[in-house]
């Protein structure tokens, strides 16, 4: 009877007890239609990854199905979370978990002052992590959050402001940004984060994802486009199209694309070339 080693088992219960993400054979639809066919990805804590792709390719939805917008049903497959099952959690117990998702387009909320927001957010997390967790006072809070807003690169006006009522694309990025260092979560997808912005606002709301992320922080990168990955420099790149990842690799797969677009994907996929793992 043949019996594994044990540098075969190390390895094999390394790989289960570091993968943070671990997605297999993911089928997503809306209700009319299925939009994700078989995604299979796994992160590791501490990585960075990035999923690029065309409009309508299925990044979004992927992203927001992870999160648990009711809007998406994963109809097949599996995603573990830190070895537990994603998809039995609703959002709330995925936040807690250590998962956050940065929107591409953060909705303002009238009335509701910027601080209140994020107080009660850092509240409900950390003592849905830990029972005994007590509730900041506010000046504990504040005091907490001027900490945070000096990373992230906001003034101290900000915090009399109403939460994304009126905000310049650049300042809701960066408030963003500011609920990821505050939440501390164990894996931030940033769903299109670079949108709208212009070259020097893109380069600061970057600054301000490194100067917050911790060593052991995974980041799930979503874009179009090759200008985001010059600041925040992922350990993989995953091509994402008509809903499947069809190619991985490094940060030479970027460089690729920004050079022959798209195209270079689709011609290796007509001339039916083993779509492979680019090194």
């Amino acid at each position: 009877m043949y019996l594994p080693s044990f540098s075969f088992i190390g390895i094999l219960v390394s790989h289960l007890t570091t993968m943070l993400l671990d997605i297999q054979n993911l089928h997503i639809s809306a209700p009319d239609k299925e939009i994700v066919h078989g995604v299979s990805l796994q992160i590791k804590p501490g990585e960075i990854h990035a999923i690029m792709g065309p409009n309508g390719s299925g990044k979004s939805t992927l992203s927001a199905t992870l999160m648990g917008h009711p809007k998406y049903k994963a109809t097949e497959g599996t995603v573990q979370f830190d070895g537990k099952d994603l998809m039995k959690m609703d959002p709330s117990q995925r936040a807690v978990a250590g998962l956050f998702l940065a929107f591409q387009y953060p909705k303002e909320i009238p009335g509701v002052n910027m601080v209140s927001f994020l107080r009660a957010s850092y509240n409900a997390i950390n003592k849905g992590r830990d029972k005994d967790f007590k509730a900041l006072p506010l000046y504990n809070f504040k005091k907490l959050l001027q900490e945070k807003m000096e990373l992230v690169g906001l003034s101290k006006a900000f915090m009399t402001r109403n939460t994304n009522e009126g905000f310049s694309g650049g300042e809701k990025k960066k408030a963003e940004v500011l609920q990821m260092a505050l939440l501390e979560p164990r894996l931030a997808i940033l769903d299109e984060t670079d949108s709208g912005l212009d070259i020097d606002a893109l380069r600061t709301i970057c600054g301000a994802i490194e100067a917050v992320r911790k060593a052991d922080q995974s980041l799930l990168m979503v874009t179009h486009y090759e200008r985001m990955l010059k600041y925040l420099k992922p350990d993989y790149i995953h091509i994402m199209m008509d809903g499947k990842i069809v190619m991985s690799g490094g940060k030479e797969l970027a460089a690729k694309l920004e050079e022959e677009g798209y195209d270079y994907v689709r011609k290796l996929l007509s001339e039916k070339n083993p779509l492979k793992v680019l090194k």
